[in-house]
């Protein structure tokens, strides 16, 4: 494992009339003993004028911050990334030209994922490898920082859905010791992967909880509407799909729901004046009007910016202001997408159950509901595996090296995932110290990358 400063690649890209130069280090291995190298490999592009000794943005090749976009999508497998058009939307281009655009040195990782096998028949991309892999490339452009463009100390991380969810593990467990064993196994460098910021859009996280957490927003919605995926070519194709929970399942979003107060309330959360945010046992409380104002403030903001709302029968506007809402209106209207449970599916049919097995075992269970309620005889993740896929179990930690800053971004219009996960994640970074940008753009389904001018100015404004 090193890095050669003298393989490179000096080339330009043309995308909707605007050319980027750069320079490109391609296929770096960021492990000494890869587990699967076609994709823990790492590739870093510079942009030309720094590489000229140039300054572009007021950056210059060593204080330019090094933005880390994942490509990963449902915990799948994820190569890394090129400057050019997103994987899944061929009419959008992609963060990694932008940023190059704007003076950012980019380092994108490949990462494993849950559906690969060794030749042996193996698995060998299930929790946790997905972390240990982002970690292990954090490592590398650590340890070689004194080489590689950019500034080590400015590793902002990036990534949408279950790769918002490894951004923000990276940005709460960094140089934490329960991944050690791990990344000593594939032989990652012996330096830091704690990172200076993390950018998360939709992150599919606190898995374990996200079960009840989306019960309790979508409560008493029985009717589901959703897109679903085939591969038909190595691509994905979509069909829509609409229908009525079962009668279990509708028993299963009751349980869950009910649930879901005892667990926010453990954390006892704070709002910025310091007042506690609880529900309960009806699910009502100081952290549903929480949640509540983070919908009315995106609201607010589309207000503002012209867009009549005023077919939002759920949402009170007085004299041009979002004053008060209906959450059950609100959850009616954007309608639920999964069925209960969302997350640990007691028939061990998610993408998520999927995640959670192990070298032998294609899929398991990872709450305790599921488990005693699982209909074919599933077994349960390890303890210790769980909990190295949910940045809630280290921000307090103090073995963990968190973050200062983070940036998270929730669509108003997500179904994937409930709102009150992003809120807990913000609120309890925040009242331990972290600077979190939160918002909910209005009618933003399960995406990210939507708003890259926003996000830009937000890591110069901490990196300048």
């Amino acid at each position: 494992m090193f890095f050669d400063k003298n393989d490179y690649k000096d080339e330009q890209i043309t995308l909707d009339g605007k050319c980027v130069e750069y320079r490109a280090y391609r296929n770096i291995p960021y492990v000494d003993k890869p587990v699967n190298p076609e994709f823990q490999q790492l590739n870093i592009f510079v942009p030309k004028d720094l590489v000229d000794g140039g300054i572009l943005n007021g950056y210059t090749i060593d204080t330019a911050p090094i933005f880390m976009p994942n490509q990963v999508g449902g915990y799948m497998p994820a190569e890394p990334g090129e400057p050019g058009y997103e994987m899944f939307a061929k009419d959008k281009i992609n963060s990694i030209f932008f940023a190059l655009n704007h003076g950012y040195v980019v380092a994108a990782p490949g990462i494993r994922g849950r559906i690969q096998k060794d030749a042996e028949g193996n698995y060998n991309g299930k929790a946790p490898a997905c972390i240990v892999d982002h970690k292990a490339a954090v490592r590398f452009l650590h340890a070689f920082a004194d080489d590689i463009p950019g500034d080590a100390d400015k590793i902002i991380t990036n990534g949408t859905s279950a790769g918002g969810a490894l951004s923000s593990l990276m940005g709460a467990t960094g140089d934490h010791p329960d991944y050690e064993k791990y990344l000593e196994e594939i032989g990652a460098a012996d330096a830091s992967d704690a990172v200076f910021a993390a950018s998360c859009y939709c992150p599919i996280t606190n898995l374990e909880h996200a079960d009840m957490a989306y019960e309790w927003q979508f409560h008493n919605v029985n009717d589901y509407r959703r897109m679903s995926m085939r591969l038909e070519g190595g691509r994905p194709s979509f069909t829509p799909e609409d229908g009525t929970m079962t009668d279990d399942q509708i028993r299963i979003s009751q349980e869950e729901a009910r649930l879901f107060p005892e667990y926010v309330n453990s954390w006892a959360l704070k709002d910025a004046t310091g007042n506690t945010l609880s529900l309960d046992e009806n699910g009502d409380g100081s952290f549903k009007e929480y949640v509540k104002s983070v919908i009315l403030a995106s609201a607010q903001t589309a207000i503002d910016q012209g867009i009549d709302l005023s077919d939002k029968e759920w949402l009170t506007i007085e004299d041009g202001k979002a004053v008060a809402m209906d959450f059950y209106g609100f959850a009616c209207d954007i309608t639920r997408m999964k069925n209960a449970p969302a997350f640990d599916d007691v028939t061990m049919n998610s993408p998520e159950n999927d995640l959670f097995g192990n070298q032998a075992v294609n899929c398991r269970h990872f709450t305790e509901y599921s488990l005693k309620n699982s209909t074919c005889e599933g077994t349960k993740a390890e303890p210790e595996i769980i909990k190295m896929l949910n940045p809630m179990d280290y921000i307090e930690d103090e073995k963990a090296k968190t973050a200062k800053y983070f940036r998270i971004r929730h669509g108003e219009s997500d179904r994937d995932t409930s709102l009150a996960i992003s809120a807990i994640l913000t609120l309890k970074l925040q009242e331990t110290g972290s600077v979190v940008d939160y918002a909910s753009p209005w009618g933003i389904p399960h995406s990210g990358d939507y708003d890259l001018k926003e996000l830009f100015s937000w890591i110069d404004s901490i990196c300048k």
